[in-house]
């Protein structure tokens, strides 16, 4: 596993395919924030740190609506190998507005809308709609 968020999308992915009710993470504070994040933005439930020994885990519960997962894509855009940096005036919309794209700038991780209120630019993390 040589990038956790990628890792950490992937999972989500797939149990939304197989209509999973949680995930179960290995425990980070990039993690948490991407998934708070999401959950504020109504893409997913709750989201817990549980501590089961020495291992922290984080606990997502995804959301579904009538069966239909509440994310519909997940695209990671900045990846290790090849970063991607945007500027402020530079920052897009996703899927015409009824996606987010989660961003970190020098004040935390925001939301696509947040920075582009906040005039800050930053790596783009991923998009989802």
């Amino acid at each position: 596993m040589t990038d956790p968020i990628t890792d950490m999308l992937n999972q989500i992915r797939n149990a939304q395919a197989i209509a999973k009710t949680e995930v179960l993470l290995p425990f980070s504070k990039l993690k948490n924030e991407v998934a708070i994040i999401l959950a504020q933005e109504g893409f997913l439930g709750d989201v817990k740190k549980n501590v089961k020994g020495k291992n922290k885990i984080l606990k997502i519960n995804l959301k579904y609506d009538n069966g239909v997962p509440a994310i519909e894509g997940i695209r990671r855009v900045s990846k290790p190998g090849q970063r991607i940096y945007v500027k402020n005036i530079d920052i897009r919309k996703v899927r015409g507005g009824f996606g987010v794209a989660i961003i970190s700038t020098p004040k935390g991780l925001m939301t696509n809308n947040q920075a582009r209120k906040a005039k800050l630019g930053g790596e783009v993390f991923c998009e989802v709609w």
